[in-house]
């Protein structure tokens, strides 16, 4: 085969493969999401899923009537409205602190998350369940607002 013929497959190869992937983005095709190996690894991938606005990626991080409920307010609004509201509600969040895992059943382990925004810290319990796809999300503690000492971005002298 020619070097030419070889430019020409290689060419055709890439442009097929561009065609192939234009058609899967079209039609909602992704690739399956990668399964949460520990609890952090979960609570990491809602955090990213919301601040990218990723609908299909942060339901997949809950179970159980968490995931229903969230589900539920989808049905109520459009899935471009609640990217938004998802990417506007963790736009704010300048850092996030996980703490080890506790056990609390076999299947059940609890994380202390910290949101440090510009003004305030703000704390949370997860609680999170390992299934056959692992570790998802069950339930939540409602925020607690931390008392911090120096704000998040005060000048260090």
């Amino acid at each position: 085969m020619s070097r030419d013929r070889k430019a020409q497959a290689a060419t055709l190869v890439v442009l097929l493969l561009a065609l192939g992937i234009g058609l899967a983005r079209k039609t909602g095709w992704h690739l399956p999401a990668r399964t949460a190996q520990t609890p952090e690894d979960a609570i990491y991938a809602m955090l990213d899923a919301a601040r990218s606005g990723d609908v299909r990626a942060f339901l997949a991080s809950y179970t159980g009537p968490m995931e229903a409920a969230l589900r539920q307010t989808l049905a109520e609004t459009t899935e471009p409205g609640f990217a938004v509201y998802l990417r506007d509600s963790h736009a704010a969040i300048k850092g996030v602190a996980v703490s080890d895992p506790q056990r609390v059943t076999d299947q059940e382990m609890s994380v202390r998350v910290e949101y440090i925004y510009q003004d305030r810290n703000e704390a949370q319990m997860m609680y999170l369940e390992k299934g056959p796809d692992g570790w998802r999300i069950s339930r939540a503690d409602s925020d607690q607002r931390v008392k911090t000492l120096i704000p998040f971005g005060t000048p260090v002298r």
